[in-house]
């Protein structure tokens, strides 16, 4: 396994986070964003969100088709910005259950690259929620 020879920049609805840990914060019935940069040259690569703590067994949530065109999946989408280097990572209706390690990624031939980032999810303001009735969608990793 190769990680992500590139610098990710993670931002979680306006804060910038730039730890060691990766670590991601959002509030619970929220929307998590993540934006993760790459080097030059990987612009037209296939771009990944995968959820696991492993890296061969974790389930791809959103791939994005290589074009800066957005792709939704359930509650996740993922659009390139091929000009600026970074891939947006978007989770909507944030729920506990949601945290968790997820990857952002590159598909390439041979193996895949990535970079692990953790999802932490903080409660809503005001309070508690039921538990919505929907689970992310997931298919295998591959690569």
């Amino acid at each position: 396994m190769w990680l992500l020879p590139v610098l990710f920049l993670l931002v979680v609805q306006g804060h910038f986070s730039t730890c060691v840990q990766r670590t991601v914060r959002g509030t619970a019935m929220g929307t998590l964003t993540v934006h993760c940069t790459y080097g030059r040259g990987w612009e037209s690569y296939k771009k990944w969100w995968c959820r696991g703590y492993e890296w061969d067994s974790c389930k791809i949530l959103v791939k994005s088709t290589g074009s800066e065109q957005l792709v939704k999946k359930g509650r996740a989408s993922i659009q390139d910005n091929h000009s600026r280097r970074i891939f947006t990572v978007t989770l909507e209706d944030l729920w506990y259950d949601d945290a968790d390690t997820y990857w952002c990624g590159i598909e390439k031939a041979g193996n895949d690259l990535g970079y692990k980032v953790y999802v932490d999810v903080d409660p809503a303001s005001g309070g508690c929620c039921t538990p919505g009735p929907w689970s992310l969608p997931s298919t295998s990793r591959g690569g």
